[in-house]
């Protein structure tokens, strides 16, 4: 329902149409105490399908067995949207440990702030200036121009969840610049992307897969052409190529994701684990 909403509603109202939407259910689940404290209301969880705790637990078992998370790891979480990772890593990460996300939807932020920052103050968050059409329409800068705003080599370990899927090429090279200017020697990166490669293709052309990527830009292939931001895809020669020229080298395997088919046992996007040299 409120995907077919959005296609009507203006980007600078639609906070306020979800908050309308979701309203009656967030005041009663306020006030019969049926959301847990690390629990955000209806209203602010704005990416993301599937159970908000469930789907927390499962990625953080993905960055200790896959990634190598350990619990005194400094951790950047880039698009942190409203705390799905952070919230399991609360009882994860130990006094040596950090966490640091940042996001454009300052509702979002201001409600990890209050939920999770004053309870673990190991947990920081961060309102990202960057234009977005919908949820930061006053941003300063374009994600090709955005510097993360932390110190050179300042993280061990970095998460990017559903990040790259939405950016194009330009975006992409400057994020993955950045990675390797915070990250420091040995950190890794965890992101998940949509990548093409002889498999995916072949599912996508038997009308296996849930994306079909034929829209052809430079550097990348998009779901739709009228809104190419909303999937975005990259070969996985494009993806090996530009971590390498920033530093970077995949740990394989990659650990491909369902979207296109597969009977994959992990995530519904493809896992992609870079470590920096």
């Amino acid at each position: 329902m409120q995907e077919r909403l959005k296609r009507f509603v203006p980007g600078p109202l639609w906070a306020a149409v979800r908050w309308l939407y979701y309203f009656p259910l967030d005041t009663y689940d306020r006030l019969s105490g049926r959301r847990d404290a690390l629990m955000p209301p209806r209203s602010l969880m704005f990416v993301g399908g599937g159970n908000f705790v469930r789907s927390g637990q499962r990625f953080k078992s993905f960055f200790v067995e896959l990634g190598g998370l350990q619990p005194h790891h400094r951790v950047l979480d880039v698009g942190c949207g409203v705390g799905r990772m952070a919230v399991p890593l609360t009882t994860y990460l130990d006094g040596k440990g950090k966490y640091e996300g940042f996001d454009v939807v300052v509702g979002a932020i201001r409600w990890c702030e209050q939920a999770i920052t004053s309870r673990y103050p190991n947990f920081h968050f961060v309102v990202a200036d960057l234009y977005n059409k919908t949820y930061n329409p006053r941003g300063r800068y374009e994600a090709k121009d955005y510097p993360f705003p932390y110190e050179d080599a300042s993280f061990d370990f970095a998460i990017l969840t559903s990040v790259f899927t939405h950016l194009l090429p330009e975006d992409t090279e400057h994020y993955v610049a950045e990675l390797s200017r915070v990250m420091a020697p040995g950190g890794r990166v965890f992101a998940t992307h949509f990548l093409l490669n002889g498999e995916s293709r072949k599912l996508m052309a038997a009308g296996q897969a849930d994306r079909v990527f034929t829209h052809e830009r430079p550097g990348c292939f998009v779901a739709n052409p009228d809104v190419p931001e909303d999937a975005v895809a990259y070969d996985e020669s494009i993806v090996r190529d530009r971590l390498a020229r920033h530093g970077f080298r995949v740990s394989d395997p990659i650990h491909f994701g369902k979207w296109c088919g597969r009977a994959a046992f992990t995530s519904y996007q493809d896992i992609v684990i870079a470590v920096r040299d």
